[in-house]
C-alpha cells in the first residue's frame, strides 16, 4: 500500500467522517474510497488535489509524507525522555504579525485540522491559514479553531473558539475548556481534569452528557490552548438547557440510523 492509500483513511479518520460521507464531500463513491485506502486503486492528479484542498495540505504532504508517523514523531520525540509538563524545554510556536507587528490570531478551520497536527510548527503552513485581530484580549498569543460535533452543546457545530497558549501544562485547571492538538485524537475541544501527578493523564470531558468521559496520556499532546471566547453566528437559546438539546440530537441520530436501515 502507497503512502497515499494510508494518508486518505488516516486524514479521513481524524476528521470524523465515514466512508460515504468522505465520498460525498469530494463527489465520488464510497466504493472508489474503500478501493483507495485499501490500496486497491490509486486517484488521479485531479481527485488528488480536490483531496489536498479538502484536508488542507499540499499534494506533496498527500502524496510523499507519512502523516500519521510525522504527527506521531512530534509527540513521541526521545521516547526515553520525560514529557515536558511545564515547558521549560524549547516548543516550536511559528505565528504571524500584522503590518503594526503586533501578533495575529490564526484561524483554523475544520478542513485544516488535520493539515494542522502536521504542520503547527511549519512558518509556510501558519502563514497560509487565515488571520484576525480580536480586541481587548489580556497579552498572550491566541489562535482560533473552528470545532466540530456537538459534543460540547449549547456550542454548535462550526462556532469558532479563540484559544490562549498554554506553555505550563502543569497550570491546567480542572473543568475549564481547552483546545488541545494531540496525535491520537487530532484538535478537540473539552472540559479538562488535571491528572498529570496520578499518572501523567488528562481527563477530558464533553458538556453534552451523551459523549462519555475518556482520558489521553501527556505523551500524547502537542499543544494547549486555553479557551477565551467564542464566536458564532447562532445566538443561544435561554429556554434549551443542554439535556435538552442533547436530547433533541440523540434522537436526530437515531431517526438518520432508522432511516439508513
Amino acid at each position: 500500500m502507497s503512502l497515499i492509500n494510508s494518508n486518505i483513511r488516516y486524514l479521513r479518520k481524524q476528521k470524523g467522517l465515514t466512508q460515504d460521507a468522505f465520498a460525498n464531500e469530494i463527489g465520488v463513491t464510497r466504493s472508489v474510497i474503500g478501493a483507495y485506502e485499501e490500496g486497491r486503486a490509486e486517484p488521479k492528479i485531479k481527485t488528488m488535489q480536490v483531496m489536498a484542498d479538502y484536508f488542507g495540505i499540499s499534494m506533496d504532504q498527500l502524496i510523499g509524507v507519512d502523516l500519521a508517523e510525522s504527527a506521531a514523531s512530534h509527540i513521541r520525540g526521545n521516547e526515553n525522555e520525560k514529557p515536558d509538563l511545564s515547558g521549560k524545554r524549547l516548543r516550536v510556536l511559528s505565528i504571524t504579525v500584522d503590518a503594526h507587528d503586533r501578533e495575529n490570531i490564526e484561524l483554523v478551520r475544520q478542513k485544516a485540522a488535520a493539515g494542522y497536527l502536521n504542520g503547527f510548527a511549519d512558518p509556510e503552513f501558519i502563514e497560509d491559514l487565515p488571520r484576525f485581530q480580536l480586541p481587548n484580549l489580556p497579552q498572550g498569543t491566541y489562535r482560533a479553531f473552528e470545532i466540530t460535533g456537538d459534543s460540547m452543546l449549547p456550542l454548535l457545530p462550526g462556532t469558532i473558539v479563540v484559544g490562549e497558549y498554554i506553555e505550563n501544562w502543569e497550570t491546567l485547571k480542572d473543568g475549564h475548556c481547552y483546545i488541545l492538538v494531540t496525535a491520537s485524537e487530532g484538535v478537540v475541544y473539552k472540559r479538562v481534569y488535571n491528572k498529570l501527578d496520578e499518572g501523567k493523564m488528562l481527563s477530558l470531558h464533553s458538556d453534552n452528557p451523551a459523549y462519555p468521559a475518556y482520558s489521553v496520556n501527556i505523551a500524547d499532546v502537542v499543544e494547549v490552548w486555553k479557551a477565551r471566547c467564542f464566536i458564532s453566528s447562532a445566538f443561544p437559546d435561554p429556554e434549551m438547557s443542554i439535556s435538552k438539546l442533547a436530547s433533541i440530537v440523540l434522537d436526530l441520530q437515531s431517526q438518520m440510523i432508522k432511516m439508513k436501515g
